[in-house]
């Protein structure tokens, strides 16, 4: 919900669905973070990090899959805006628990507009994509836990 505004964004007077209109701001170098989980079970981990499934380097797959899926975020979400994000990274994280995988997933770009979506999209593919190619050994995985962590934007100088 916008704050300034006290309605949401997307909708326009007449509560229609509507793409927000971000023409008159300016350009800001902007940047998010966001996170998410794959639980699953500790064998399924250890043939993840061993490359022991039969569909190859889960994590590798997965890292491609999230930064394709960022630079793909206008055409999924329909009211997003088509961003050019200059940057994304995918990166896996191994607690101590060794029952999960946290995927962290960081965007930046020099916009209009915010990169949360693209960034939050990168964790959420790659964990997908962790789903599927780990679902023969493993029923029970679960993703969950997906969030933004972080925004910042700062003037272009």
């Amino acid at each position: 919900m916008s704050v300034a505004a006290g309605r949401l964004t997307h909708l326009n007077a007449a509560g229609e669905a509507a793409m927000v209109d971000v023409s008159h701001k300016a350009p800001m170098h902007r940047a998010a973070e966001a996170v998410g989980e794959v639980l699953l079970r500790p064998e399924t981990l250890a043939l993840i990090r061993a490359g022991g499934l039969p569909k190859g380097d889960v994590l590798a797959v997965a890292r491609v899959a999230g930064i394709l899926a960022a630079k793909r975020t206008g055409d999924l979400i329909p009211l997003c805006h088509p961003l050019p994000i200059t940057h994304c990274e995918v990166a896996f994280e191994f607690p101590p628990a060794g029952d999960r995988v946290v995927i962290r997933g960081r965007a930046r770009i020099t916009a209009q507009t915010g990169v949360e979506m693209e960034a939050l999209t990168a964790v959420t593919v790659a964990a997908l994509t962790i789903y599927d190619m780990c679902k023969a050994v493993d029923k029970e995985m679960r993703l969950t836990n997906i969030h933004l962590v972080a925004k910042t934007k700062m003037p272009v100088t």
